[in-house]
């Protein structure tokens, strides 16, 4: 079939086979362009198919030779209907690893259940034994709780009053004013137990309750702290506090680790174009004039840049791991630099649909979108009958 992307809002429904290959084959080569890694050589990523946690299975495979499982939930393909883009992604995340003699097996399912922590225990026991580093990586906005079966749901909102400020719509370019109402009843709670911490924390217990986890293991959750900008609706709103709970529950797992000299990290990263980051009012014009601003100076990083970065320089550089006062991993140090948020700052205040395409980089917004679903990039010919129908060939 012909494959094109199909958008509807913030989604994109459709995905490329060979668009995604591509995405990953030139990540790969990034990693490999940096030389290797002394770093983890088992590694567990959870939510490995797509972003962070995908730039985290290649730079562990192709940075530190890293034998890896991957979990994740994606969709498979069907005759005439393509599959997500975190299938084709690990379709060819394992192709390219077969190819280099690359240990990597995959569990597509829901992370959160019960059945599919015990189904990546019985995989570890297999074919690894232990594990050194564990990646935690889910960014789903719902979560059935294993324990007591309630489903709960995540809201993007601000908490205590309405928020008003300028957003972007990046298919059409044109900035509006947005106001978001306040969270109300159990929003936050809700939102705290889809995205806080506690399924890291339940991996990591049924991880070490299994004898799964090596002397030393190490483990690290992605966060985002991010600009003055879009506090309100991120950072002090509903997600902050889930952040805020997932960053209390490193300091719980590595008290848990203490007997085997484990720690648990977070990671505080970059804002990036992520199918999450496009559904959060804001976000995307902040992002845009962000793009522009690090373009500029030079600073610009990716997900695969921004991982291989943590990995070379922070987790395994040889040196004691540097954190913050709050004893998190800061990479998002370039963006929040005083110079580079001056003057987003001050093109925030200029912000309008007639400047943005000056001041602003929304063609590399929408550039990086659409790569999320393997469109738009070089090499690729999207004009030829594509086989949608594509195996993840190491799926347990």
């Amino acid at each position: 079939m012909i494959i094109e992307p199909r958008m509807r809002g913030f989604i994109c429904l459709t995905a490329h086979p060979k668009g995604c290959e591509q995405n990953v084959k030139n990540q790969i080569a990034y990693v490999k362009s940096k030389g290797k890694i002394e770093g983890a050589k088992r590694v567990l990523v959870i939510g490995a198919s797509t972003g962070f946690g995908l730039a985290s299975r290649i730079t562990s495979a192709f940075g530190c030779d890293a034998s890896t499982i991957g979990v994740f939930f994606e969709k498979p393909p069907t005759e005439g209907k393509t599959a997500s883009p975190g299938w084709y992604n690990s379709a060819a995340f394992e192709n390219e690893a077969e190819k280099a003699g690359l240990y990597a097996k995959s569990i597509n399912g829901d992370a959160f259940s019960n059945e599919v922590k015990q189904q990546t225990i019985d995989l570890i026991k297999k074919d690894l034994g232990q594990i050194d580093l564990v990646i935690y990586s889910l960014a789903s906005p719902v979560r059935t709780h294993p324990v007591t079966g309630v489903t709960h749901r995540s809201v993007l909102k601000p908490i205590g009053s309405t928020y008003t400020n300028k957003t972007v719509d990046f298919h059409t370019g044109k900035v509006t004013d947005i106001s978001i109402a306040p969270c109300e009843g159990d929003d936050i709670e809700n939102t705290v137990i889809v995205m806080g911490g506690e399924d890291w924390s339940m991996w990591m217990n049924a991880l070490k309750d299994a004898n799964l986890l090596a002397n030393g293991a190490t483990t690290v959750s992605y966060s985002y702290i991010g600009s003055s900008l879009t506090e309100a609706v991120y950072r002090k709103g509903t997600i902050g506090r889930a952040k805020d709970d997932m960053e209390a529950t490193a300091f719980s797992i590595t008290d848990s680790l203490k007997d085997i000299g484990g720690k648990a990290y977070v990671s505080v990263n970059k804002a990036l174009v992520t199918q999450a980051s496009s559904a959060i009012p804001v976000i995307p014009l902040y992002i845009s004039l962000l793009y522009k601003t690090m373009k500029e100076k030079g600073t610009h990083e990716g997900c695969i840049e921004q991982i291989q970065r943590l990995y070379s320089q922070r987790l395994y550089s040889g040196n004691e791991v540097a954190v913050d006062d709050k004893g998190r991993i800061r990479i998002d140090d370039w963006e929040l630099s005083d110079d580079v948020q001056e003057k987003v700052a001050k093109l925030w205040s200029q912000a309008t649909t007639e400047a943005l395409p000056d001041i602003g980089d929304l063609e590399g917004y929408r550039h990086d979108f659409h790569n999320l679903f393997g469109f738009g990039f070089e090499g690729v010919d999207y004009k030829v009958d594509t086989n949608e129908m594509v195996n993840v060939s190491s799926i347990e």
